[in-house]
């Protein structure tokens, strides 16, 4: 049985509906990464997941009973969920925030834990944040920032975890870093995964379990390899386009699709150049 799932789903912010009638169904110990366009429902799709929206009708459910009918304290044991855009205390270090993740597991007895201090040194070790302990918050970068939040979210300790554009803010290479953290996680300790991102080869390569959804509805779902293909990104992002094979992983890649100008080498000439020809990581954002 999945753990969580939702059921004839419609969203709403007061008269505007923005997603109608979805029903999903998030796999088990695997990857899920929603895709589409801006505006597509993405975000608001994953937040009654973690029960920071409720639904105009339909229902979300965990373990087969409704997310609504559940104590705060059990889904917080269970769910961790970074939002978008998270919003920390004024003048909260480091560290104090990041422990903030523990609040679900402690108890009026016993406020802090031999167990709570190895997951909160765990979580900042494995997002490089742990020499930022001491730091206020509202003094680091934005990726810095973003790093201490997916830490808060991995101290938590839960079997499901939402991200919401956990990559925002960052460069490349920590983009990179997250992803790769987000699979190990999910590799070495089980953990089930549903994340939203913008970039399409980002989300194929990593991802188990692909929705691709526009105007909040899903459009395809499934491995990445059945739901990226040519047709899909014409019809989800109205984009032209080509889908071979990423050359490290396998996994579908959706090379820049428009011609390429660059300098010939030596000539001070521009020549045009085809995906072919310039090949790179190239990134679709949505």
């Amino acid at each position: 049985m999945t753990r969580l799932s939702a059921r004839a789903l419609t969203l709403a912010y007061e008269d505007r509906v923005v997603v109608d009638g979805l029903d999903l169904a998030v796999p088990d110990g695997k990857v899920t990464v929603i895709v589409g366009p801006n505006a597509c429902g993405k975000s608001t799709t994953l937040r009654p997941l973690g029960r920071l929206l409720k639904p105009r009708s339909g229902a979300v459910l965990l373990d087969g009973a409704a997310l609504s009918s559940l104590p705060t304290r059990q889904i917080a044991q269970t769910i961790g969920l970074l939002p978008q855009s998270p919003v920390a205390r004024e003048a909260i270090t480091v560290g104090d925030l990041v422990a903030r993740g523990r609040q679900p597991h402690q108890h009026w007895w016993q406020q802090w834990s031999k167990e709570d201090e190895r997951a909160v040194t765990d979580a900042m070790a494995r997002t490089s944040v742990s020499d930022l302990a001491d730091r206020p918050v509202d003094e680091l970068s934005g990726g810095q920032r973003q790093r201490v939040w997916i830490a808060m979210a991995l101290a938590q300790d839960t079997d499901l975890l939402l991200l919401d554009e956990p990559t925002t803010f960052l460069d490349i290479a920590h983009q990179v870093e997250v992803l790769d953290l987000v699979r190990r996680l999910n590799h070495d300790r089980g953990r089930t995964v549903v994340a939203v991102l913008h970039d399409l080869n980002q989300a194929a390569r990593y991802a188990d379990h692909l929705i691709a959804m526009k105007a909040g509805r899903v459009v395809a779902e499934g491995p990445p390899s059945e739901v990226v293909t040519a047709e899909l990104v014409h019809e989800v992002f109205g984009l032209a386009s080509i889908v071979i094979p990423d050359p490290v992983t396998g996994s579908p890649l959706v090379p820049q699709s428009t011609p390429i100008t660059a300098p010939v080498s030596g000539s001070g000439c521009a020549s045009t150049w085809t995906t072919k020809d310039a090949y790179q990581w190239p990134r679709v954002s949505l």
